[in-house]
């Protein structure tokens, strides 16, 4: 279990010169803390800074602090940080449980990780589903995958970009149940950025509007 603080201390981004976005903020471990805006405000931008994937023609200043470190000063392999996204981009080119292996940790015999994988999938309700084609999952299916693949990778913090937007309603609410139960018992500082105000509510964290 996490027991690190995020912080972002006086982050500055701006696109060509032009002020974008400025934000200060602490987010505990376990804790959810949402972003809201109208588009283009640079939402999943200020994402992006904290992964160590800002784009070309942006610029930032401030620091990132995930615990002791300055995430800032880190490549991005490096910072341990969980990226969902609202597509689960499996690889298609792995089964399931290859997907689930893709990131975890090296150590451990062949073994061990098989029985690990097959762990992982009997918690979201898929046991039995290693040796499954990704294309023959529904997209509830995919959507958990997607989200264990990035908990086995031990991830410090999360970062969650709009990641029920393509879910139908009922999805939604489980998806959103499963998500905000593994980041409060991992203790996980997460940053969410959500157009729905309902992803907030069930997140049960502070929210910023930008």
């Amino acid at each position: 279990m996490s027991t690190a603080t995020l912080r972002l201390e006086e982050i500055v981004i701006t696109h060509d010169g032009h002020p974008l976005i400025e934000v200060s903020a602490s987010v505990a471990p376990g804790e959810v803390l949402t972003l809201m805006g109208p588009s283009g405000v640079g939402k999943s931008t200020l994402l992006a800074h904290v992964a160590g994937f800002l784009p070309l023609g942006f610029r930032a200043s401030g620091h990132i602090l995930l615990g002791d470190s300055d995430l800032g000063c880190l490549p991005p392999e490096q910072r341990r940080l969980g990226l969902l996204f609202q597509d689960p981009l499996l690889f298609p080119h792995l089964d399931v449980g290859g997907n689930l292996a893709f990131g975890m940790p090296a150590g451990g015999s062949r073994r061990q990780r098989r029985e690990e994988v097959a762990t992982a999938l009997d918690d979201i309700g898929l046991a039995g589903f290693a040796e499954r084609d990704p294309a023959t999952l529904s997209g509830g299916q995919r959507a958990r995958v997607a989200l264990m693949r990035v908990l086995l990778a031990r991830p410090r913090a999360m970062l969650l970009d709009e990641p029920f937007s393509k879910l139908d309603t009922g999805l939604r609410d489980e998806m959103r149940r499963l998500v905000f139960a593994r980041v409060h018992r991992d203790g996980l500082p997460t940053l969410m950025v959500t157009h729905d105000r309902a992803d907030a509510e069930a997140a049960g964290g502070p929210i910023i509007e930008l």
